[in-house]
């Protein structure tokens, strides 16, 4: 988000979370969270509070404000898209999904993010596609070719599913 450093995007992120679960969040809970000191956590809720993006008082619960709350989301949803795509597409580890997309979502723009979650969305919902195309992908990724026997069988079944969504 314009003007914001990934280490405040991740404050944001990081306290929508936590009010998902607990309606609010706290000093010690963000500090967990984010694997940093109380200390660090107080002088970013100050800049984020000066922003007009969360409501914070020392020794108070923390919220976000709407626009605030618009970024986070902003924010979690590139994340979310993000480490999705690396772990059920292109089959990364968990972890490793988790750790590139905390990296990626800062440095992708809006244009760039919406365009992934277009290209996501179409795999997902192309006749010519869907989960066979993912599932093919996946086949090749591990073996390193492309299962050619299947290529009749998996036309006809994307013909059918096409042929029945031009029916609806």
């Amino acid at each position: 988000m314009e003007g914001l450093s990934e280490s405040l995007e991740d404050y944001l992120e990081a306290i929508l979370e936590l009010q998902r679960e607990h309606n609010v969040a706290r000093v010690k809970d963000i500090a967990g969270k984010l694997g940093v000191i109380s200390g660090t956590v107080t002088t970013a809720l100050r800049t984020l509070a000066d922003r007009g993006l969360i409501n914070y008082k020392p020794y108070s619960f923390i919220t976000l404000t709407p626009k605030g709350e618009k970024i986070a989301k902003e924010v979690l949803r590139r994340h979310t898209v993000i480490k999705d795509f690396l772990q059920c597409v292109l089959l990364l580890e968990e972890q490793k999904a988790e750790e590139n997309a905390c990296r990626m979502e800062h440095a992708m723009d809006k244009i760039a993010i919406n365009r992934l979650v277009q290209f996501i969305d179409y795999v997902y919902k192309c006749p010519r596609a869907g989960e066979d195309w993912i599932s093919n992908f996946n086949s090749y990724f591990t073996r390193n070719k492309i299962a050619e026997a299947q290529c009749p069988e998996c036309l006809e079944a994307c013909l059918k599913r096409y042929r029945g969504k031009c029916d609806e």
